[in-house]
C-alpha cells in the first residue's frame, strides 16, 4: 500500500491539484458527497476544512443548506459512476456551482462533468475480473481488496490538501484545536 501511495503522489496531475486548491479558497462555501466509503473519507475532510475555519457540509446530513453559485462541490467516487453522486454533480452544474471530482476515471460521467478533475489511479471494486483470473492470467497486484486503495488514497490526498490549506491560510494547529469539538 505504500508503494502503491508513493506511485499516486508521482502521477498526481500537479495543476489539477493548484486548481482544487483555488477551488477551495475561492468558495465561499465548500460542500464534499461521496457515497459508502468515500462518503466517510469525505466527511473526513469537511470536518478538517471546518478545523481550518473554512465553510464546510456534508452534501445529504439534515442540516446541509442549499448550494449557490458561490459554492464548491468536491465529489468522491472511485468509479466516477456512482449514480447518486453523478446525479448531484448534475445538480451542482445546473445551479452554477464549481464541481471537483477526486476519482479513478476522468473520463467517467461525474469526470466529464466537472470543473476540476483528481484522478487518483489505483484498482477500484469495480475492475474486472476477481483474484483467481488475474492469477491466472499473471496479473500479480498486491493492492486491498474493492476500492480500498482509491478510498485509502483519497483520504491520504485529502489529508495532504489539508496540510497545504494549512500553509495557504496561515493556520495554527492551536487555531484547528480551537475548533475541535469540546463535547464529545
Amino acid at each position: 500500500m505504500a508503494e502503491h501511495l508513493e506511485n499516486v503522489a508521482n502521477k498526481l496531475d500537479k495543476d489539477a491539484v493548484r486548481q482544487m486548491l483555488e477551488d477551495i479558497t475561492n468558495a465561499r462555501r465548500i460542500f464534499v458527497m461521496g457515497a459508502g466509503r468515500s462518503g466517510l473519507i469525505g466527511r473526513a475532510f469537511a470536518m478538517r476544512l471546518m478545523h481550518l475555519g473554512l465553510t464546510s457540509h456534508v452534501v445529504g446530513e439534515a442540516t446541509t443548506p442549499a448550494v449557490s453559485k458561490e459554492d464548491v462541490v468536491i465529489a468522491i467516487s472511485g468509479s466516477g459512476q456512482t449514480r447518486s453522486i453523478a446525479n448531484l454533480g448534475r445538480v451542482t452544474k445546473e445551479i452554477g456551482a464549481r464541481l471537483v471530482t477526486i476519482t479513478f476515471n476522468k473520463e467517467s460521467t461525474l469526470g466529464e462533468m466537472s470543473d476540476t478533475v483528481i484522478v487518483l489511479p489505483g484498482r477500484t471494486k469495480n475492475d474486472v475480473g476477481g483474484y483467481d483470473e488475474r492469477h491466472m492470467r499473471g496479473e500479480f497486484t498486491y493492492l486491498t481488496p474493492l476500492g480500498t486503495s482509491f478510498e485509502t488514497s483519497s483520504n491520504v490526498f485529502l489529508d495532504a490538501v489539508v496540510a497545504e490549506l494549512i500553509f495557504i491560510t496561515g493556520a495554527s494547529e492551536e487555531d484547528l484545536k480551537s475548533r475541535h469539538t469540546n463535547i464529545e
